[in-house]
């Protein structure tokens, strides 16, 4: 995990606890209503590559993707919003 402070606010999003069949839905209504200057922390049992190319077609530049943890079985990426 990086030691360095993020320039932005980050909100938890542990997908381990949604049921896989609401997962995608639910990350995309949590990234629709961060403003810019905030993020979700989202926290995952595996790399979610499908989901990580949904997220760059759907939202484009407007979301950044910053790993701050990337461990088989322990994933953590900030979903960060930009202006």
């Amino acid at each position: 995990m990086s030691e360095s402070a993020p320039d932005y606010t980050a909100h938890p999003f542990d997908a381990r606890g949604i049921a896989r069949r609401f997962r995608h839905s639910a990350i995309f209504g949590a990234l629709s209503v961060l403003e810019p200057g905030e993020a979700m922390r989202f926290v995952n049992d595996h790399d979610p590559l499908p989901l990580l190319d949904q997220i760059a077609e759907r939202f484009g530049e407007r979301v950044g993707i910053v790993y701050r943890q990337r461990e088989p079985g322990a994933i953590v990426i900030d979903f960060v919003v930009r202006a």
